[in-house]
């Protein structure tokens, strides 16, 4: 049971993230990672694509077609096609029309409770039975396989696409934490507005997300040289110009440093006793943005603390919400450490507050 519900094998835990969405299926495992992107027809609204097929239509679209993001800093930006998404991904992993499972879905720590209630009722009108929300932080440290039902701390960092959290965790629940609205979208953008005003010259998302890959780093610049192609913002034309690994990791810096500022304040905030803990266990780092080249050494040069990444960052939070699903006593506690009490949201008020832009 979670919260009093039962679940059964057909239940599933979602990580509906920014960037991706992954699926875990009690007994199955990940059955599904897709990026959270729709493609619709402006004109009668149909959707057209979802997932992988709708990402590589970014920025390659006509008119009438448009490739949405639903999500923004990991909460609904747009109701319908949010609900529409989650449906699709629903529908992928239970064949059943008729099969309406019961949902743990991941949430960031720093959600309002009206962005907690759009979230319910996305995944109820998408065909859910049952949903109970669980913060990415803590889904992570179970993913991880920390201990946090135990008396000791558990230090985790989650950099995802739309958001960073950072918690500590003690006997099933969250001690302290900060939820920042900063992702590696934030740092794709960031990459692309240094060379639309260093260089004169516009890109696309995923362009800036090559570079980052290529280039990006929190710690020493990467040794290397990128031809990067875009359009000429002075002239209109097609152009290309090198860019380096150091005028990456310069640009990059204000997000990367007011992420570590959170977490300095967090250990700041951390009870004596527990922040003794985080010195000899360290932090654990999930999410694809601590996958940055010198992210973790960063960390551990400007805190003093160990930290090290999970064994696969990119699934960890989804891991361990699947976890949850089977593990009744601990998803329980879970549920009942920092629910805070939320007035009734209808569905049209959830769509009139996320709704279309």
């Amino acid at each position: 049971m979670v919260g009093g519900r039962n679940f059964s094998g057909r239940d599933i835990a979602i990580d509906l993230g920014t960037a991706n969405t992954l699926v875990f299926v009690r007994g199955r495992g990940i059955v599904l990672s897709e990026p959270s992107v729709v493609a619709m027809d402006q004109r009668n609204g149909e959707v057209l694509a979802v997932g992988d097929e709708a990402k590589r239509m970014i920025g390659r679209t006509p008119a009438t077609i448009s490739a949405i993001r639903p999500l923004r800093h990991g909460v609904i930006t747009d109701f319908d096609v949010t609900e529409q998404m989650l449906r699709y991904f629903i529908e992928r992993v239970h064949a059943s029309r008729f099969s309406h499972p019961r949902v743990v879905m991941c949430a960031p720590s720093g959600i309002t409770d009206v962005e907690q209630r759009a979230v319910e009722e996305a995944c109820i009108a998408a065909g859910a039975r049952d949903v109970t929300l669980i913060e990415e932080c803590m889904a992570a440290a179970i993913g991880a396989e920390m201990p946090v039902d135990e008396p000791r701390a558990s230090m985790v960092v989650d950099v995802g696409g739309g958001t960073s959290e950072v918690a500590v965790i003690s006997l099933g629940g969250i001690v302290v934490w900060r939820s920042l609205r900063i992702g590696g979208y934030d740092l794709d953008e960031t990459i692309a507005g240094y060379i639309r005003r260093q260089h004169h010259l516009a890109i696309g998302e995923q362009t800036a997300e090559q570079i980052k890959l290529k280039l990006g780093s929190a710690a020493e610049p990467v040794a290397a040289v990128e031809e990067v192609r875009g359009r000429d913002l002075v002239t209109g034309l097609p152009k290309s110009v090198p860019l380096t690994g150091e005028e990456i990791r310069a640009a990059l810096e204000e997000p990367l440093a007011n992420i570590v500022e959170a977490i300095k304040e967090l250990l700041e905030e951390t009870p004596p006793e527990l922040a003794s803990d985080i010195v000899n266990y360290g932090m654990i780092l999930a999410g694809g943005g601590c996958l940055l080249t010198g992210f973790a050494e960063r960390l551990r040069d400007e805190t003093g603390m160990p930290a090290r990444l999970t064994e696969s960052p990119l699934t960890t939070v989804v891991e361990g919400a699947g976890r949850a699903l089977e593990e009744a006593d601990v998803i329980a506690r879970i549920g009942a450490s920092r629910r805070r009490p939320r007035l009734p949201i209808s569905r049209e008020r959830a769509k009139t507050v996320f709704g279309r832009p």
